[in-house]
């Protein structure tokens, strides 16, 4: 089917912005925008998620949903809770990465039992991010109850959007890390419980503090939403529907990489349900894929940064790829330029995001990791 002359004004358009270097919450906003003039929709929801895991780390939203976070909890759980076909994460490994929710599942009990209810959305278009086989974000956009219904030609359009808007987000996340500088957090994991009935039942020492550190712009200022996907994920996988528990590592608000984890707790008074969520400081075995990854290094480019950060020199890392060096040097300067930088050290601290390098030389306290309030790290 071929694409008339405004949605190929929208591919342009969004492709362009998508490689202009541009956060991603300027990203978003011009990306909808563009998207708008060919497919018209009263809301909208952008996500991001953890590529490895497709799990949540953030939302901005757009339209009649701008600002409205009271049911960010609720929709977590029935997102990452449930089996459904135009759920997200079913989505991010079907050919086609959009598709019309009530062309394609008409009985959709997210847009039945909650959409409609709760915004009066009649209909919702989603689409997931994805370029070179991994998916990076997703994006939802509704219209109202009566409205016309999403067609083929907005799924098609929207579909020949992914990559463009994947390269935009991993683009938007490599400008936070430039833009931010982390803070030293409390020493340990932070742990809340949360019940059968989805309220919160215990929270550990600096649980607070980790949970105000997941209040971003793209959180739109509650982390409820993320907690909650995490929750309805570690259920989905006690219920035998999952293969392990799940984890997500998100960007706070300080600059810090922190990963999540969540695991059902096992019933013993005949109480099950609970789910217990720790949140950590990212370690850089962790978050180093993952921002290897949003560099949009070729494999071979991934095998010598790997390398680099093993400490190896050219000649070591040519005998272990068994390269010449000069082939080496020549993957060096692609990486160099890619990840903006101009030598070894330069890219060792880029790609630990200065979340690590600058805290060198600090005490590290018994679980082997660095204690906050020790002396300053040095310039």
């Amino acid at each position: 089917m071929a694409l008339d002359l405004t949605a190929k004004r929208v591919q342009r358009d969004v492709d362009v912005v998508a490689r202009a270097g541009l956060d991603l919450d300027e990203f978003v906003s011009e990306a909808l925008d563009s998207i708008a003039r060919a497919v018209p929709h009263v809301a909208s929801c952008f996500a991001t998620v953890d590529p490895s895991t497709l799990l949540l780390t953030g939302t901005l939203k757009g339209g009649a949903l701008y600002r409205d976070d009271t049911h960010d909890h609720e929709w977590g759980l029935l997102e990452y809770g449930n089996v459904e076909t135009t759920a997200f994460m079913e989505l991010a490994h079907r050919a086609v990465p959009a598709v019309a929710t009530v062309a394609a599942s008409p009985g959709s009990p997210r847009l039945n039992e909650f959409m409609r209810p709760n915004f009066g959305f009649g209909d919702e278009l989603r689409l997931v991010l994805r370029d070179r086989g991994q998916c990076w974000g997703g994006l939802a956009i509704f219209r109202e109850e009566g409205e016309a219904r999403f067609d083929e030609h907005d799924v098609e359009l929207l579909a020949s959007l992914s990559e463009s808007m994947s390269v935009g987000v991993r683009s938007g996340i490599l400008s936070r890390l430039r833009s931010t500088a982390p803070s030293l957090p409390p020493v340990g994991p932070a742990v809340v419980i949360i019940g059968a009935d989805d309220r919160v039942l215990q929270v550990s020492a600096g649980a607070e503090q980790r949970l105000n550190e997941l209040l971003t712009d793209m959180n739109d200022g509650d982390p409820g939403g993320i907690i909650a996907s995490l929750v309805g994920a570690a259920r989905r996988f006690a219920s035998g529907a999952a293969v392990r528990p799940p984890r997500s590592r998100v960007r706070a608000r300080s600059g810090m990489w922190l990963v999540l984890h969540a695991t059902p707790l096992s019933p013993r008074d005949g109480r099950g349900g609970d789910v217990v969520v720790t949140i950590d400081e990212a370690r850089p075995p962790e978050i180093v894929p993952l921002v290897v990854a949003a560099f949009d290094l070729t494999q071979r480019e991934r095998d010598v940064t790997e390398r680099v950060l093993q400490g190896m020199d050219t000649k070591e890392i040519a005998a272990s790829m068994h390269l010449s060096a000069y082939t080496v040097q020549d993957h060096l300067k692609s990486v160099f330029a890619k990840t903006d930088v101009r030598s070894r050290r330069e890219l060792v601290a880029r790609i630990y995001f200065d979340q690590y390098v600058p805290r060198m030389g600090t005490d590290v306290g018994p679980s082997g990791w660095f204690v906050a309030g020790s002396a300053e790290p040095p310039a």
